[in-house]
């Protein structure tokens, strides 16, 4: 099964999700992260499975980022309750499949995962 978190309205999700879904037979589960927002271990499962730190994690162009967090030291653990708190921050689209994730930019990327 591959999981991806999603964005309804974002057009990169769509985009990426109709990838996928042309591309494999697999259950696609999505997950609304904004809706249902990740707790701090589901961001560090992630962050794992990336291999990559959590501020390599966060929209830089969000207008939440640019207010209170740019130009800021915030150490790895701290970034993890940022984006728990504010998953808006959080880069999408997030294809897991197994003990494997990507991030979808360009959404074709996601294609990769298979």
């Amino acid at each position: 099964m591959l999981k991806i978190w999603f964005k309804p309205n974002c057009s990169t999700c769509r985009t990426a999700l109709s990838l996928l879904k042309n591309e494999t037979d697999e259950e696609i589960q999505t997950y609304e992260y904004l809706v249902e927002k990740p707790s701090q271990k589901e961001i560090r499962e992630i962050l794992s499975m990336l291999k990559i730190p959590a501020e390599s994690l966060v929209r830089k162009k969000e207008p939440l980022y640019k207010e209170k967090f740019q130009g800021k030291k915030i150490s790895n653990n701290e970034w993890i309750k940022i984006l728990s708190q504010h998953p808006v921050l959080i880069e999408r689209p997030i294809v897991i499949h197994g003990n494997k994730a990507l991030i979808g930019r360009p959404a074709v990327k996601v294609l990769e995962i298979l």
